[in-house]
């Protein structure tokens, strides 16, 4: 049976790459990730909830431009958590303390191992697409002529920063939007979306660390 060389997994991921905060993809666009705080809408009162409805309306209307809203949801890992009981249990001198941490350390083990506690996180996704028009006489020749060893790409530089104005622009305007509905936007930064893109790839791994909305 012949073998047939495994693809890399990047092949399948439309990322280009992740620089000064921005995704951009292998088409040339641009994505900004905003990570959301949520409202319990139904705790709401049927007249705040209107309230809400209505100002989510004018601010998509506002919009001049589509944009993702995304629900991540996953089981939530406590072995974080379940650590910290641990050097707390280590470090208690009343015995009956130390015991009573050491039935809550094994209450919430079997609590999740029975229950799936999922974690749920709200992402806002801004796009950017620039339109590219080709200039009278370049080809493709002149183009690859641009990455040639030795030279600097400065047009694709200034290219990028011109395109991460538009975007940040855009996400300033998005996070304004929210915050009149009372939900708390935060950009996250290249490191956070390396993180979330890992743990959306490998669903099996156990998270490096948890994403949370900045504080003030």
């Amino acid at each position: 049976m012949p073998t047939k060389e495994a693809q890399s997994t990047q092949q399948f991921v439309e990322i280009e790459d992740i620089k000064d905060g921005v995704v951009v993809l292998k088409t040339g666009g641009l994505r900004r990730i905003l990570m959301v705080s949520g409202i319990n809408f139904e705790l709401k009162s049927e007249e705040e909830q209107n309230i809400i409805t209505y100002a989510y309306q004018n601010f998509l209307n506002t919009l001049g431009f589509s944009i993702q809203f995304v629900i991540h949801s996953r089981k939530m890992n406590i072995s974080s958590y379940l650590e910290k009981l641990k050097e707390r249990q280590g470090k208690e001198e009343n015995e009956l303390l130390k015991n009573q941490i050491t039935e809550y350390i094994e209450f919430i083990k079997s609590f999740v191992e029975m229950n799936s506690v999922m974690a749920k996180t709200f992402f806002a996704v801004v796009p950017y697409d620039p339109v590219q028009i080709p200039k009278a006489g370049e080809n493709l020749i002149a183009s690859l002529k641009f990455w040639e060893k030795g030279k600097t790409p400065k047009k694709e530089d200034e290219g990028f920063e011109q395109k991460a104005m538009q975007i940040n622009q855009r996400t300033e305007q998005i996070i304004e939007g929210l915050s009149q509905i009372g939900l708390r936007a935060v950009a996250l930064n290249s490191e956070e979306i390396i993180e979330l893109f890992y743990n959306l790839y490998n669903p099996q791994a156990t998270e490096k660390k948890e994403l949370k909305i900045a504080k003030e």
